[in-house]
């Protein structure tokens, strides 16, 4: 996703939307937080929080908590939507099992063009 000077991998938006969902359930998230939810290193968790910061998308302290930028909370609050947009479609208008949704719709948020996500959005809202 290319949000002006921003330039985030679909990586990159895993982690930005993993701290918004841990976010959502503690308000203090921690780079172990993101790494036990990811199910990586969190040396790879460090490596990547620091690209965010360096974009100006999540503020951390050494040890510190992570906090998203309001830049980072965009691009976190729109992957976390067409998320569950696509998992929606999936599950309730296909009839994909959920384990199968889940992550299908994590593949699938990262490549659709803008255009067919809002168009799926609407044929959402209007069924």
């Amino acid at each position: 996703m290319s949000l002006g000077d921003y330039d985030v991998t679909a990586s990159l938006e895993d982690y930005l939307e993993a701290i918004y969902f841990l976010y959502q359930k503690n308000a203090e998230v921690r780079v172990t937080d993101v790494a036990r939810e990811l199910g990586i290193s969190k040396p790879s968790v460090n490596r990547a929080i620091n690209t965010l910061k360096n974009q100006g998308l999540v503020e951390h302290e050494h040890y510190g908590d992570l906090r998203l930028t309001e830049k980072g909370l965009k691009i976190a609050c729109d992957v976390a939507d067409r998320h569950k947009t696509i998992k929606a479609f999936l599950n309730e208008k296909l009839g994909v099992d959920d384990e199968t949704a889940e992550r299908e719709a994590c593949l699938i948020e990262h490549n659709i063009s803008a255009d067919t996500m809002n168009r799926l959005r609407l044929f959402m809202k209007s069924e």
